[in-house]
């Protein structure tokens, strides 16, 4: 199982408390997680990706053990805590203004 970080407006969009395990088959990839996450919470397609393009949205980073993997490939890898569920996946709402 996978573990999930979701920012508090997309938690509440989905209608989840705290985190969210997902079952991902296959290599485990920030591709992969945001599939699983979509198919089992449709009401989030399009929030974190583009539907189309499937490029993250403007202010949405990617997190996994203290490292930013907002800008690796989206089929790369993902870190073995994460993988095999001791660390989650985050899912960051970045803070923008002046």
């Amino acid at each position: 199982m996978i573990r999930l970080v979701l920012p508090p407006h997309l938690r509440m969009l989905a209608r989840v408390h705290g985190e969210v395990e997902l079952d991902i088959r296959g290599p485990v990839t920030r591709a992969a997680v945001l599939d699983a996450l979509e198919a089992s919470y449709p009401m989030l397609r399009g929030t974190i990706r583009d539907h189309v393009t499937e490029r993250r949205r403007p202010f949405l980073r990617f997190f996994a053990c203290q490292r930013d993997l907002t800008h690796e490939p989206a089929d790369a890898p993902l870190p073995d805590a994460v993988a095999t569920g001791v660390e989650p996946f985050l899912v960051i709402g970045a803070i923008a203004g002046g």
